[in-house]
């Protein structure tokens, strides 16, 4: 997966459009559209600034696409128990995404959770 596939899956994991992202982000619009496009590689600035609005989102997987190796279901279940405890006191989860850098996904349900 390249850099811009990975840029792509954050952008539609947040729901966002690309302009909205971009507006986001602090970027402008065109060098997003250009990095989408394969045309230009993000710079150093550009990742710096969509890793601190999503402090959510690994750097290494951003930069590289690598994530850890084993433990990595493991790390997402306990992830999700944190955030399932820490919004469970706040409103009712109906569901949470996780994202696989090989643009495969896992929906929890609220039942399974």
């Amino acid at each position: 997966m390249l850099i811009q596939d990975r840029i792509q899956l954050i952008i539609k994991a947040n729901n966002e459009s690309p302009s909205s992202f971009a507006d986001k982000v602090g970027i402008k619009r065109s060098n997003l559209s250009h990095v989408l496009s394969g045309r230009n590689n993000p710079s150093l600035d550009f990742l710096a600034k969509v890793i601190n609005t999503y402090p959510n989102v690994n750097a290494s997987w951003l930069l590289t696409g690598a994530t850890r190796e084993g433990g990595f279901k493991e790390e997402v279940s306990t992830e999700t128990n944190k955030i399932t405890k820490t919004l469970s006191s706040e409103n009712d989860i109906e569901r949470i995404v996780v994202f696989f850098s090989d643009k495969t996904f896992k929906e929890y349900r609220s039942s399974e959770l």
